[in-house]
């Protein structure tokens, strides 16, 4: 096979482990350990895991949940709870197969119900209806034919949540890293879950701690004096060495700043800040 069919690969989940294990990381090869710590906006005291709104809790989100696919930071969609996608009627009805090794925090194992309550939740998808086939399949006819809806779908304002109202408030996810502590707007840790299906690909960092912080001179402040690692601020206070911090994704296009003891990807993803929100999962210390 002389050359991959590109169109193929971005509508397939199947190519998620090719994808992500090429052209990914530029530094030094990702290592485990160390605390990952944000001073991050948006923050308020009615957050709670259902609502994906301000930096803190989708950075939060991010690192608890997962979505059925993923934008990787070089734009190529992948899969992520969803080893596969197709359709075959230009897109009014998709089928969704699952991967079989996604488990909650709390040793549930993912059920097609989990997913089928997702679509439930979103009524702006315009879904005519969601319903399992089998086990592990979810078939979901849409309204009117839509063929971005598995780009759609990793927007992390759509991660996969437990059916259950209780366990979706404890914040039980299918992510890398468990809820350690969380006081809505004001401060979350979490810890890397001891095994999962990503290990060796990401969740590098053994805990995360994000700190809510609304005036953009205290985080700036903060991570001149080294309290924190992260924080999202356009630019950095008179008193910083610009030396010792990076800009990210980019010096044209600055959402977070991080000082250089933190390692990322070669390509950071800017569909969401904080690197596609998934920050927690695909940076590490250096």
């Amino acid at each position: 096979m002389n050359r991959i069919d590109r169109r193929l690969l971005f509508t397939s989940g199947a190519a998620a482990a090719l994808l992500a294990a090429t052209g990914v990381f530029a530094q030094a090869a990702p290592r485990r350990g160390g605390r990952l710590r944000a001073a991050l906006s948006g923050a308020s005291r009615t957050d709670h895991w259902g609502l994906s709104e301000g930096m803190f809790m989708q950075a939060a989100r991010g690192a608890v949940y997962e979505t059925l696919t993923e934008i990787s930071g070089d734009g190529t969609l992948r899969g992520d709870i969803a080893q596969s996608w197709e359709t075959a009627d230009g897109g009014s009805t998709w089928a969704f197969d699952l991967n079989t090794s996604v488990t909650f925090h709390d040793g549930i194992d993912l059920q097609a119900d989990d997913v089928v309550a997702l679509f439930e939740r979103h009524g702006h998808l315009d879904v005519l209806r969601a319903e399992t086939q089998g086990l592990n399949r979810i078939i979901v006819t849409l309204n009117a034919a839509n063929q971005s809806l598995p780009y759609q779908m990793a927007d992390p304002a759509f991660a996969v949540l437990p059916r259950q109202a209780e366990r979706l408030a404890a914040g039980i996810g299918t992510g890398l890293y468990q809820v350690q502590k969380f006081q809505a707007g004001q401060h979350f840790i979490g810890a890397r879950v001891a095994a999962h299906r990503k290990d060796a690909l990401a969740g590098w960092f053994d805990h995360i701690e994000l700190t809510a912080t609304s005036s953009d001179q205290i985080r700036a402040e903060a991570l001149r004096k080294g309290m924190i690692d992260v924080a999202d601020i356009q630019a950095l206070d008179a008193y910083s060495d610009p030396v010792e911090y990076q800009l990210l994704p980019s010096i044209h296009k600055t959402q977070q700043i991080a000082r250089r003891t933190v390692g990322v990807p070669n390509a950071i993803g800017t569909a969401w800040a904080l690197d596609n929100t998934r920050m927690a999962t695909r940076w590490w210390m250096v």
